[in-house]
This record gives structure tokens, sequence and C-alpha cells, in this order.
């Protein structure tokens, strides 16, 4: 539980930044954790975080470290029937860990804290989502959740779903979905795709992971988009907007995009639209959905320009429409398709 100090205090307390331990920042990172889970999303409680980060360069790495040791033990789940919650249960020398001592005593007491909610000697202590869906190459899937929400999922995509009282996780472990997420401002819906988080109440986008990077299309409402452990920079993507995320960069770019967003969700209904896409880009997204294979022979074919509409499990009739366009020879067999130059 964060300790509450009065306003005055805690303003003392940044005056007084240039003489503060170790400990003391560990104790007001921990404390930071702990408002952000409550408050995070008020604008003025971040602009705040952000002022006391900003005082010390101490304080990020504190304020990681807890948030690190915070969300382990919010995902802590007991593994066995009457057992009191991660952050009640007794050391073996006496007394109880709480959150808040867990969190100052960084990873190992963590660690400590896990092992001891899931009695065993390995630390696989994560909670079991409450369901797991996952499509095979070509395979795009509706799925209802049991929140009401809705999802399309896309090929070779894997996703853990666990809904909890007071948040909607999405674990997005590979592939793209798109998500119809029921309106219950007392829950948001949360997609973790690595160290990216996207958080919507009532609202509709999709997410892709990719190698580049991760790709976020918001079609109705507004989402939040931010990496884990840079919570005072959270960008707004609103409907018609698209925002990625460059596994080498911290920033977030977001652009309005509404004509391509429409292109790039046509996989919703089985199609693929390309209009001025290299063949190149267009061949990489066909391999997504077929284990037939398309391969080009040339990289000066790869960079011709590619216009048209296709269902995602018809590659011939796009290789066909290669040789149309770009004035060169498909040669199809039963197990691959090889695009040259004439």
């Amino acid at each position: 539980m964060a300790i509450a100090r009065p306003r005055g205090q805690w303003q003392e307390w940044d005056m007084m930044s240039e003489r503060e331990t170790a400990q003391a920042i560990n104790d007001r990172a921990a404390e930071w954790v702990a408002r952000m889970d409550r408050e995070g999303h008020d604008p003025a409680v971040r602009a705040e975080l952000k002022a006391w980060l900003a005082g010390d360069d101490r304080r990020r790495g504190a304020y990681f470290r807890a948030k690190v040791a915070w969300n382990m033990l919010d995902r802590a789940s007991v593994l066995r029937a009457g057992q009191p919650p991660a952050y009640e249960v007794a050391a073996a020398g006496g007394g109880w860990f709480s959150r808040r001592r867990v969190i100052l005593g960084g990873g190992a007491a963590a660690a400590a804290a896990a092992a001891l909610v899931v009695g065993l000697p390995r630390m696989d202590f994560f909670a079991a989502p409450d369901e797991q869906i996952q499509t095979a190459i070509g395979e795009i899937r509706r799925a209802p959740l049991s929140d009401g929400s809705f999802a399309v999922v896309n090929t070779q995509t894997a996703l853990d779903v666990t809904m909890k009282p007071k948040v909607r996780q999405i674990a997005l472990k590979g592939g793209e979905a798109w998500f119809q997420v029921a309106k219950d401002r007392d829950r948001p819906f949360v997609v973790e795709i690595g160290d990216v988080r996207v958080r919507a109440v009532g609202t509709a986008f999709s997410v892709r992971r990719a190698a580049n990077g991760v790709d976020v299309q918001v079609t109705e409402g507004v989402v939040e988009v931010w990496r884990v452990g840079d919570e005072t920079n959270i960008r707004r993507v609103e409907a018609g907007t698209r925002a990625f995320i460059a596994p080498d960069k911290a920033a977030v770019s977001v652009v309005a995009a509404s004509e391509e967003i429409d292109r790039a969700l046509a996989w919703r209904t089985g199609q693929l639209v390309f209009d001025g896409d290299t063949v190149a880009e267009a061949v990489a997204e066909f391999n997504r959905y077929n284990v037939r294979k398309i391969t080009l022979s040339d990289a000066a074919l790869g960079q011709k320009k590619m216009i048209g509409r296709f269902r995602t499990n018809e590659p011939d009739a796009f290789a066909h429409a290669v040789e149309m366009l770009t004035d060169s020879r498909a040669v199809i067999t039963a197990d691959r398709i090889i695009l040259s130059s004439d």
C-alpha cells in the first residue's frame, strides 16, 4: 500500500532531493508506482510523475525497478485453493510480505514472494490466461470474448486472454488482431505486445506485431499507446490514425492514415489490397497466408509497383496479375511460385 503524504510534504521532499539517499529514492519510487496504478489515467498525476523523474537521474532506474516488481506481483496467481494473495504469503522466518515491501526489496524479494505463492521449485508463477487463441497459416478467426468484446484474429497469431475484475488483458504473442471493445470504463482493455501497451475502454483497433515493430491502427474511438517504464509519454491515437513503435526507438510515431487503414485491414474479410505497394511487399503479405510460398528471382522485379485486390488464399491469381502488370513471368508448381523478369 502506498504511504500517503500531505501535498506540502511531497513538495518539501522534492526540494530535499539533493540529499536523498538511495533508500529514500526507492521508497518514493514504490509510492509512485502504487499511485500510478490508482491514478495513472489522470494527466495531472502523470505530469507530476514526469517532474519527479526529471529531478534526479537515479529516480528513473528506481521507478523502473519498482514497476517491474509491481507487475510481477500483479500477475502472480494463487494456484492452490485457500491460499492468501501473493503479497500476504508468510515468509519462512515469520512476518508477512506486503506488495510495497517486495517492491522495495527488488527482484530477489519479488522472486521469493513468487516462489512462496506457487510452492514449486521453478519460477513459473504467472497467472494462466482464461483463454488462448491461436491461428494457423491462412486461418482468420472471429472470436467473441467473455466480456462482450469481439476479436478478428489474423493468420499465424497467438493471443492470451485474461479477464480480471479491474482490467482486461490481452497478450499478443505474435501476429495480428482487430478488437471491437465492449465499453466498460471501470475495466480498461489492455493489449500487451512485448514492452508496448495499448489501452482502450470502448473502441475498435488493430495491433500487429512484426519484426520491425508494433503497428496500431484505430478504426473507432481513441486508444492510448506507451512503452512499459515510460508511462509519462503516453500517446493518444484517434480513429483514422495509426501508431508505429520501432524496437530501437523510444518514441511512438503517430500519423493520420484513414485510407491506408481501410486497405490494411481488408484481411478481416479475407482480402489483400495493394495500391502502390512494391511487388516484394505484396509477396511478403501473401506468404503470411499460404504454405506454398512465392519467391522473387531478382530484386528489380521486387521494386516494381503493384495495384489490385486479391483473396488471401489465391496466390496463383496474384502471380498472374504480376505477370500482366510488370511484364514478368510466373512459374507455378504444386509447392511454390517463382516470379522472374523476362
